[in-house]
């Protein structure tokens, strides 16, 4: 037990790669299926038209956040660090016990922590390399995620595969509408921001809508991120378009948290904000910035997993309390 834990360990990096791809798989066969109920060809034609989309989609997002919004994020960088020098000043006017700080040194460490969420993709190796693995072990996973189950399920004693089955149908089915979920909420905030912005005359309206998308795939801590930002870069301008930005993100984390996460939940896992946010905690000190991506789909795996074993368990209490998950019965493999 104990090297097994050891193992994990120091096989972390790797594994949280794997289990991107299998998020990423995810996607891509949740949008298959979707499309096959409006495209009537074969799975190989629509996982390709996904992933073609998929791979546009980010190559798109790069190019957007690399090239065209350059000049935004120069500007943006400069405004957000006089805001984080006026409010640091106008703490210590009031006595808050910041007077003995250095404003331009704190501020250039804000934008320092800012800088590697706005500027990872484009400036380290690293997280480009991971990305490309997380997208090539997706795409073979998607493209014959069976072959990988059976190639699981053989390594179990046969009296436990009929069990592995119906559990990772019902992960595999948590993971499609949670990944649905949760890029339905990153592209309503990040349309939604950046539309309203737009009219309110909020600058770099695009950047901030691309940030709030971006960010909105980490529950809890994403939304508190993206707020700073807007509000500072709204209060930049005047008092005025600094009140838009706050109705502007009220109303967006209120068309998230009150119609699309209870949506999400009720037809997946409903997860405790507390429990997202501790394992967030957990995972981003231990694993950085892919762990706390990562930490929301693992801990929804976990309580697909356990919810299964316990209606395993007491088949009883799962006939007084049905939850529909699409499966399939299979014969117990052999071999």
């Amino acid at each position: 037990m104990g090297l097994a834990v050891l193992a994990i360990i120091f096989l972390a990096q790797p594994l949280l790669l794997i289990f991107g791809g299998i998020v990423f798989a995810a996607i891509l066969d949740g949008g298959t299926r979707l499309l096959g109920r409006v495209l009537p060809i074969g799975r190989g034609w629509r996982l390709l038209i996904v992933s073609l989309a998929a791979v546009a989609g980010i190559v798109g997002t790069i190019w957007l956040a690399g090239v065209q919004l350059t000049a935004q994020f120069a500007v943006f960088q400069e405004t957000l660090t006089l805001q984080v020098n006026r409010l640091l000043a106008l703490a210590g006017a009031y006595g808050l016990g910041v007077d003995m700080v250095d404003p331009a040194q704190v501020a250039e460490q804000v934008m320092g922590s800012l800088g590697q969420l706005t500027s990872a993709v484009s400036t380290a190796f690293g997280a480009v390399a991971n990305m490309v693995m997380i997208v090539v072990i997706g795409l073979f996973i998607a493209i014959e995620p069976r072959l990988y189950e059976r190639g699981v399920a053989w390594m179990l004693p046969s009296a436990n595969r009929e069990r592995f089955y119906r559990t990772s149908d019902r992960m595999g089915f948590t993971m499609r509408r949670l990944m649905a979920g949760r890029l339905l909420g990153m592209a309503v905030e990040g349309v939604g921001t950046w539309l309203l912005l737009l009219a309110g005359g909020v600058p770099m309206a695009a950047l901030l809508g691309l940030l709030t998308g971006l960010l909105a795939f980490l529950p809890n801590i994403g939304a508190i991120i993206s707020g700073f930002l807007i509000i500072l870069i709204g209060f930049s301008v005047n008092v005025e378009t600094g009140l838009w930005a706050v109705a502007v993100y009220v109303i967006v984390q209120v068309v998230d948290g009150y119609l699309i996460v209870p949506y999400v939940a009720k037809k997946t896992v409903d997860l405790a904000p507390a429990l997202v946010l501790g394992a967030q905690l957990i995972f981003g000190a231990l694993f950085g910035i892919l762990g706390l991506a990562l930490a929301d789909p693992i801990v929804a795996m976990i309580k697909a997993a356990l919810e299964q074993k316990s209606e395993d368990d007491n088949p009883q209490a799962a006939k007084d309390k049905p939850k529909p998950v699409p499966g399939r019965r299979r014969a117990p493999a052999s071999g």
